[in-house]
């Protein structure tokens, strides 16, 4: 598992979460309803992304009407990390990750990866992207860890910073802060992540 401090790094490729919203949508996990824990834990995962979601988009849309988009990346990578160690509590390690990373300090472990190719073919077969998520208790280093992960889809709003037409501006600040960035290319309704969230258990 990547360390606690792994940088949520929020620039204008945060206009997924617009479009991925804070819906729940229908978990993975079938053994839910019959192991309290597990509904206990997916709902107290459900309410951090619910809240998370909301500071985050409060954040962009700030920047975004302030500065426009190339501005709101400079504005949102100096803020990550202090949104994201507010949610770090409690044992909860929150963050976001994906496939194609802009960011490669959230490059995913084993667990997310396999999860998020589930994802990508769910909605290649015409899932609603919105409504993955995927919730499961696993054995790490001979401890029991939850895990829990949501999809974000890529929305019309997210092509300013991860489509295929990037404008030269925000290209130039995108890879002053990540010159490693594949994050872009995508077309509406793809998966651009997944927000990723684990903890611990006795």
């Amino acid at each position: 598992m990547r360390q606690s401090t792994r940088k949520f790094m929020l620039s204008a490729a945060v206009l997924a979460l617009l479009t991925a919203g804070a819906q729940a949508g229908s978990h993975g996990g079938g053994n839910a309803a019959a192991n309290p824990e597990m509904a206990q834990l997916k709902g107290e995962a459900v309410g951090i992304i619910k809240t998370f979601f909301k500071e985050l988009k409060g954040t962009l849309v700030g920047a975004m009407k302030e500065k426009g988009p190339a501005g709101a990346v400079d504005v949102c990578a100096a803020k990550a990390q202090e949104i994201t160690a507010r949610y770090n509590k409690e044992g909860w390690e929150v963050g976001r990750t994906a496939l194609k990373l802009r960011n490669p300090k959230n490059a995913p472990d084993a667990w997310e990866k396999a999860v998020m190719e589930e994802f990508a073919k769910k909605i290649a077969e015409g899932a609603d992207p919105k409504k993955l998520a995927k919730a499961e208790i696993v054995e790490q280093d001979g401890k029991k860890v939850f895990r829990f992960m949501k999809a974000i889809p890529t929305g019309k709003a997210c092509l300013n910073c991860h489509g295929d037409k990037v404008n030269d501006d925000v290209l130039a600040v995108i890879r002053k802060h990540y010159p490693q960035d594949q994050a872009t290319g995508f077309k509406v309704g793809q998966l651009r992540g997944a927000f990723t969230l684990s903890k611990p258990l006795n």
